[in-house]
């Protein structure tokens, strides 16, 4: 099922709601994190429909997310130019998602320093090779296509860089579909384990570099990368760039690795 069908039962207003279609979008027990995060985000333009655009986010996932959820969202608070906006997933009565989501205005520039592109920026994803989906998480195969984006294959440098394409792209509006798609591929430091186990994404925190995101295509290239993994857990870094390489998203992640 879509995800416009998912996200159609969502109004803004407090209250419990059975997501359509969640078993496409399942991780395991839960929600795969970007639909997760999706969900809260929409309830929230939802429920404030006059918020000015996204610019940044931090999402708790705290526990499983099912497909019978109870959702709210409040003003934490309003300026002038920016509004913070607390909105939450609950299951059974406890908290399983929580996010503090960043609206703002734009302001004057007073510094302009644009991100740089990656270093080897692939071709185009239509030269790329298409990633195998069988293995991985089924809410991959439903919703995704990939494409190979680097040389590197197997263990080796803690990065994962893919090219990433949500097969129903145009039923979502461009800020909707980063926040969904950001969270897309598995750690950098699935490449420095030692044997195979799970995983799981513990929060995610991202900022938005471009309120009117756009890329050719569909496609959007995808990159998790570790800075440190030991002690069971990896700090990632998370980015996404579009098809010419402007840098569209730049985010953190800590992710519990087992096994």
């Amino acid at each position: 099922m879509s995800v416009s069908a998912l996200i159609e039962p969502i109004t803004g207003k407090p209250g419990i709601v059975t997501l359509p279609g969640a078993a496409n979008w399942m991780q395991g027990r839960t929600l795969y994190g970007g639909a997760s995060a999706l969900i809260a985000y929409t309830q929230a333009i939802r429920a404030f429909p006059d918020l000015p655009p996204l610019r940044a986010a931090q999402v708790g996932f705290v526990a499983p997310v099912g497909e019978t959820v109870e959702l709210s969202a409040e003003i934490v608070r309003q300026g002038r130019n920016v509004t913070q906006v607390r909105s939450e997933i609950r299951c059974e009565g406890q908290v399983t998602l929580t996010t503090l989501l960043l609206f703002a205005e734009p302001r004057e520039a007073n510094a302009s320093h644009p991100a740089a592109a990656p270093e080897d920026f692939p071709p185009p994803p239509e030269e790329c090779d298409v990633m195998p989906t069988d293995k991985g998480p089924g809410f991959i195969a439903n919703n995704f296509e990939l494409r190979r984006a680097q040389d590197t294959t197997g263990p080796g440098a803690p990065v994962v860089r893919r090219w990433a394409k949500l097969k129903d792209a145009d039923e979502l509006d461009p800020i909707s579909a980063l926040v969904l798609m950001g969270d897309v591929l598995p750690p950098g430091a699935m490449r420095a384990m030692r044997r195979q186990g799970p995983i799981s994404s513990i929060n995610w925190s991202f900022n938005l570099l471009d309120t009117a995101p756009f890329t050719e295509g569909g496609w959007w290239l995808s990159e998790n990368a570790s800075q440190h993994a030991d002690g069971g857990y990896s700090s990632e870094r998370l980015r996404l760039w579009n098809s010419s390489g402007k840098q569209v998203l730049d985010g953190m992640q800590s992710v519990a690795i087992f096994g």
